[in-house]
């Protein structure tokens, strides 16, 4: 049976929060190590760079300096990576993990009104509401234990915003997966990579090689590659205000994987947020029911169908 393309849709979205979820736990990892934000840029877009520009060279070979790729590239690449990982070096990580992906879903709905028309319904400001709650909660649980707001958390916030703009304006320009993916790595590392050679603070030489790979496996092949191409591709198919949704499970899900992984606690205020982001992601996303009795089905009833081949 064939799978229809919402429910690739929602697949695919399933699969971009698995991978955020891993990013925040393997940063997080990344953190206790002597790497700088600096370094971890480096290692992502070095590593994408390397894997993807013989395919580019040898497969693909389109126009990469165009206006709308440059631009992409400038605000989902270089400047979500430059305040995402800036903001990971002055700030606890879960103070980014709540205020990175648990921001999205309102920079999103925001962004994608006046730009795509999407307006929100009652329904999905319900869902955000409810989600609202709970980065209320899992904030409480971070917060109370980790100090007050900061430089980093602003820089977080940020790179929340920088994300939602390169998702709207990937789905208001119908970009290709593969071809984003493709320049937004390749033209961030044109820009970066020189600079942080010549100029940044490096700690790269000091940690040891096996740490370097992992963090080069996830962030530049995992985060990087696979994760761009899934999610241009869902944005495509279930939208980006549905999408941006759905990423709000990612800092509950970091959270709770946090406490088997990392050997963090898991508090009640956690678990709440846990509860609530998950109900209001739910809620954002189901589908629309035609209740017995409601106004709208007995008119749909009377309604009479297209003929075929014509939308209703």
């Amino acid at each position: 049976m064939p799978v229809s393309r919402t429910a690739h849709g929602y697949l695919t979205a399933a699969l971009v929060v698995a991978i955020w979820t891993g990013f925040i736990l393997v940063s997080r990892q990344g953190g206790v190590t002597p790497l700088t934000a600096w370094d971890l840029m480096a290692i992502r877009y070095g590593t994408a760079a390397a894997i993807l520009l013989p395919i580019y060279a040898l497969r693909m070979k389109f126009p990469l300096f165009t206006r709308r790729r440059v631009c992409l590239a400038a605000v989902g690449g270089l400047g979500y990576a430059l305040l995402a990982f800036s903001g990971f070096k002055r700030t606890p990580a879960t103070h980014a993990a709540i205020l990175l992906p648990g921001l999205l879903p309102f920079a999103v709905a925001l962004a994608a009104w006046p730009v795509l028309g999407e307006r929100p319904g009652a329904r999905r400001w319900l869902g955000l509401a409810v989600i609202a709650a709970g980065v209320l909660c899992l904030g409480i649980d971070a917060f109370r234990g980790n100090g007050g707001l900061g430089p980093g958390d602003l820089l977080v916030t940020g790179a929340s915003l920088a994300w939602a703009g390169y998702t709207v304006l990937a789905r208001r320009w119908a970009a290709d997966p593969r071809e984003t993916t493709v320049a937004v790595a390749l033209l961030t590392a044109l820009a970066y990579l020189p600079v942080y050679a010549a100029f940044l603070p490096k700690h790269i030489s000091t940690v040891a090689l096996p740490e370097i790979a992992g963090q080069a496996v996830y962030q530049g092949v995992v985060a990087t590659i696979v994760q761009m191409l899934l999610y241009i591709r869902a944005v495509a198919l279930i939208g980006p205000t549905r999408l941006g949704t759905l990423m709000a499970l990612v800092p509950a899900l970091a959270g709770f994987a946090a406490v088997p992984a990392l050997g963090e606690a898991l508090g009640d205020w956690l678990a709440a947020g846990l509860v609530l982001v998950t109900a209001g992601a739910l809620l954002c996303n189901a589908p629309r029911l035609a209740l017995p009795g409601r106004r709208g089905s007995r008119a749909a009833a009377r309604q009479p169908s297209s003929p075929p081949g014509v939308k209703s």
